[in-house]
This record gives structure tokens, sequence and C-alpha cells, in this order.
């Protein structure tokens, strides 16, 4: 069974750094569109970034725009989000998940466009 594995989070202080990774198991990132999302209590899941499969394409929700970056590893088979300027409206549960298309050249943070993901991981951004 595909397994997406979340990595990475933890408790930063405002205008901290962290980095998340995303791996996999048993399966290949490399031929398909990876997203980031994240739900703070009380809200719905959003898109926060995602990254095409040639990584050619990324894309950024307004919010992050400047401060968080999507990478992929091909030889480690790893997505990361490396998150700098957070902010306290950052705090969430971040997850990572798989695009339904593969080789997809282009890439969008809609949910409805995903259909493998991860447990998530906790990011807390408090002083």
């Amino acid at each position: 069974q595909v397994q997406l594995v979340e990595s990475g989070g933890g408790l930063v202080q405002p205008g901290g750094s962290l980095r998340l990774s995303c791996a996999a198991s048993e399966f290949t990132l490399d031929l398909y569109a990876i997203g980031w999302f994240r739900q703070a209590p009380g809200t719905e899941r959003e898109g926060v970034a995602c990254i095409s499969s040639t990584s050619d394409n990324t894309y950024y929700v307004d919010s992050v725009k400047g401060r968080f970056t999507i990478s992929r590893d091909y030889g480690r088979n790893t997505v990361y989000l490396q998150m700098n300027s957070l902010k306290r409206e950052d705090t969430a549960v971040y997850y990572c998940a798989t695009d339904r298309v593969a080789g997809a050249p282009f890439c969008a943070v809609v949910e409805d466009a995903y259909d493998r993901w991860g447990q998530g991981t906790q990011v807390t951004v408090s002083s």
C-alpha cells in the first residue's frame, strides 16, 4: 500500500524556519505532481504549494509567497517544503499528497486533484 510520510514539523518561534519532508515507501514520487496542504484547528484544509512532476512549475498560495519554497530530490524520492519567516497563522497540520494523474506538466492546489495523502505533521509557531 502506498504510504506518504511527512516529517519535520515542530514548535518554532515566529520568524523561525522549518523544513518539511514528504517521503514515499514503495512508490515513486517522481512521476507525480506533489501538493502541500495545511489545516488549522476549526478551519478547512487549504492548499499551500505544489510542484509539477518535472519541477518546471510550482505554485504558492499568496499567504506564503516569498516565504515558502517547495522542491524535490529525485534521488531521495522526497519532496520538501522549506518554510521561512514563519508566522503564528502558519500553525497547522501540514499534509503532502500526490496528483491523481502521472506526468502532469503543471500543478494546482485543488484537493480533488490529489488522491494519496500522508498523515500530516504538526507545525506550531508560537513564542
